[in-house]
């Protein structure tokens, strides 16, 4: 367990209660996915638990499982909308691991050869671009529910 307590007002608890927008890409009992607005690469979307946990020290077993159920989908919906070449996945924990936001949360960044990351440098992303890269998800999404 973590020493430090759960804090309700972080980002990603206020958009799950709608205080804040998102790109939802896709929503379920356990789970929302929605567009990172600062991406590292195009389609770089964030997976999250609606269960209140601040990283996988304290998340739940069951929505633990939910968060990567969820992954899986949007890997491979991520991949197929940008003809990407591969994923990195990415999980962060604790300040000292590299977590900002204190909420579970998990990256999908489609990748390309010879392609490297942008750098994290704390600026958004223009909305009208999020939108449409979202769009592309959703319509592989649509697409992948049959075949998942």
């Amino acid at each position: 367990m973590t020493s430090a307590a759960y804090d309700n007002d972080n980002i990603f608890a206020k958009i799950l209660r709608g205080e804040l927008p998102a790109h939802k890409l896709y929503e379920d009992e356990d789970t929302f996915a929605f567009m990172d607005i600062m991406p590292r690469g195009d389609g770089h979307c964030l997976v999250i638990p609606k269960k209140p946990s601040r990283n996988i020290l304290d998340v739940e077993p069951e929505s633990l499982a939910a968060v990567m159920r969820t992954v899986q989908k949007l890997v491979r919906a991520a991949k197929a909308a940008f003809d990407a070449d591969g994923v990195t996945i990415q999980q962060f924990n604790e300040a000292a691991g590299g977590q900002v936001v204190f909420h579970l949360h998990v990256h999908i960044i489609p990748r390309f050869e010879s392609v490297a990351l942008r750098p994290h440098t704390g600026e958004m992303a223009e909305q009208a671009l999020l939108a449409e890269q979202a769009e592309k998800i959703r319509q592989k999404l649509q697409q992948n529910s049959g075949a998942l």
